[in-house]
């Protein structure tokens, strides 16, 4: 049959007795609404009786094929959802035969789809004329690239800082190391940028005088130890000081000889030549009086006490409740650190009258009569550094450093100066471990490893524990490795190791530049000494990389009230 005579045939026919549909100028089909649609409109069945079924069979009796690309082998309006809700009126369903068509896509691979240019979460961006492989079963979290020469790359995440597991983790809002008052005056806000950028060439050192004694090292802790004959770490009472420096009575002595212009202990020094590595919240009281700075801490600051994995990607964090795995929280964990750093400076020298070396003078914090433990192995060195510039009058600074025992050199047999520091292991499975490795079956065969891990989670305690020891002009710094005899229980230890290493050796394996640091010393001292005398408080942003540098009033932080130990996070500091 021709159009001519199928256009005759519709035309004689009445209306009912034919299939076709006559001409009409109403906005409804046999009483249902009809809305035209364009010709890039896709168009599908009506109506898919045989797509699915209530257990999940097709009209045939067959199981649906859920394969990977079932998703893009539907057809626009399948389902039982059909488009229109009434029925064809009088139509014979099988007479119909529907043209669609499907979707395509290029795939490579198990269902990765090649995508080219930028975007947020769906596909990553594809930059210098590399194309980015997206994984669509992973939410468009991580995204893998390859270069012209068909090497792997890790494609950009969006400026996200984790993978894609870490989508769902609540932002870190730290509280503030000190309580800022409104009667402050906001001087300086520095970023890290910044800082970073400083550069001041000091030189050596000279050694100005050297207080207290020490006792030999023991080698025999340089050895590994047998499985089952671990070390244990006991505590030992012995008297340490961490005087600061406004307190110090040789320092005190110093200023009064004009020996410098700035004054510091080497805990508060090296912290702030190593605050672009910082990632906790701390403060520094600095002292202006007349022509000398006095850089100072408050009694129980922060910065006393010894950080475990603080920059580590996931670094602890506090427990929401309070009390789940309460001895992982990072206040628990620096308490620990700061007990097991005390004892095996303690434990790892042989403390006798015939291996003692004196200095000079006594232990200047030491009272007999006052005292009921014996002092610790301990020299306090006061040292002086020039920090001038070819410009200017010379300006100059006194720290105290410390040295913790010392030990002759097999060569030579000469006695060289050491520093005792100890890194701890808490849980290498545990949230804050931060990729630890397992200490116990790999620091012998994978020494390297484990250092390394340690430099990149504990980067800011470790460059302090350099910067000290190059301060002190110690010729070796020896670190420990403590573990938990048991993860779930922090009051019992093992050491299971010690590794020496020469500071500025150590230094240039970590890029520690004792440039950049005496530079932000020297920019922070300035920014003091433009101003009249005072006191000035610097504060690490809890959750930035930024210091701010206040004026507080004279009285502030002289008596241990309640204002020196309340946080606060205001709106500056979030």
């Amino acid at each position: 049959m021709d159009s001519t005579s199928l256009a005759d045939l519709i035309a004689v026919l009445p209306d009912g007795d034919g299939w076709g549909p006559t001409t009409t100028t109403e906005t409804t089909l046999n009483g249902v609404p009809y809305a035209p649609f364009s010709k890039g409109d896709k168009l599908g069945r009506m109506a898919d009786w045989t797509a699915d079924g209530k257990d999940g069979r097709d009209g045939r009796g067959g199981r649906q094929q859920y394969n990977r690309n079932y998703r893009d082998q539907q057809i626009y309006g399948a389902g039982s959802a059909a488009l229109f809700t009434a029925p064809v009126a009088e139509a014979d369903e099988n007479t119909f035969s529907v043209v669609s068509r499907e979707p395509t896509k290029t795939r490579y691979g198990r269902g990765a789809v090649f995508t080219r240019g930028r975007g947020q979460r769906g596909a990553s961006q594809a930059r210098g004329g590399r194309t980015t492989l997206q994984r669509p079963g992973r939410g468009g979290q991580q995204g893998y690239g390859y270069d012209s020469r068909g090497g792997r790359y890790n494609a950009p995440r969006g400026g996200r800082r984790f993978g894609w597991k870490d989508y769902d983790k609540p932002a870190r809002n730290r509280d503030a190391s000190i309580n800022i008052k409104p009667e402050w005056q906001l001087l300086e806000e520095i970023d890290f940028n910044r800082l970073s950028k400083l550069n001041l060439d000091a030189d050596e050192g000279e050694d100005l005088d050297s207080y207290g004694f020490l006792y030999y090292y023991d080698r025999a802790h340089d050895k590994p130890p047998v499985k089952s004959a671990e070390k244990r770490l006991t505590a030992i009472d012995r008297a340490t000081y961490n005087v600061t420096t406004s307190s110090d009575p040789v320092i005190q002595e110093l200023a009064e000889r004009d020996e410098a212009t700035i004054f510091a202990t080497d805990s508060i020094l090296s912290m702030l030549m190593c605050s672009t590595r910082s990632v906790y919240p701390w403060d520094l009281v600095i002292i202006r009086q007349g022509n000398k700075i006095f850089l100072d801490k408050r009694d129980n600051a922060t910065l006393d006490m010894v950080t475990v994995n603080e920059n580590a990607a996931d670094a602890p964090m506090e427990a929401s409740d309070g009390t789940k795995d309460g001895i992982n929280q990072p206040t628990a964990l620096s308490e620990e650190a700061t007990y097991i750093n005390h004892n095996f400076a303690n434990q790892v020298v042989i403390e006798s009258e015939s291996s003692k070396v004196n200095m000079p003078n006594d232990n200047p914090f030491y009272n007999e009569a006052e005292e009921t433990e014996p002092p610790a192995s301990k020299v306090y060195k006061y040292r002086k550094f020039d920090l001038s510039t070819s410009d200017e009058e010379p300006m100059y600074l006194v720290v105290r450093t410390e040295i913790d025992a010392v030990q002759k050199n097999v060569s030579n047999g000469e006695d060289q100066y050491l520093t005792l520091k100890a890194l701890n292991e808490f849980d290498s499975k545990a949230q804050g471990s931060g990729g630890a490795l397992d200490w116990r079956s790999k620091l012998v065969s994978q020494r390297g490893a484990v250092v390394a891990t340690e430099m990149k989670n504990n980067s800011v305690k470790l460059a302090r524990w350099t910067v000290q020891s190059i301060l002190a002009k110690a010729d070796l710094m020896k670190l420990g490795f403590v573990s938990r005899a048991n993860p779930k229980s922090n009051d019992k230890h093992v050491i299971l190791g010690v590794i020496g290493w020469k500071p500025r050796d150590f230094a240039n394996q970590m890029n520690l530049s004792l440039s950049n640091g005496w530079g932000i010393v020297r920019t922070i001292s300035d920014m003091c000494l433009k101003r009249e005398e005072g006191k000035f408080v610097l504060v690490k942003d809890p959750n930035k990389s930024i210091l701010r540098l206040y004026e507080v009033p004279a009285g502030s932080f002289d008596d241990d009230g309640e204002d020196e130990t309340i946080p606060e996070t205001d709106a500056g500091d979030n």
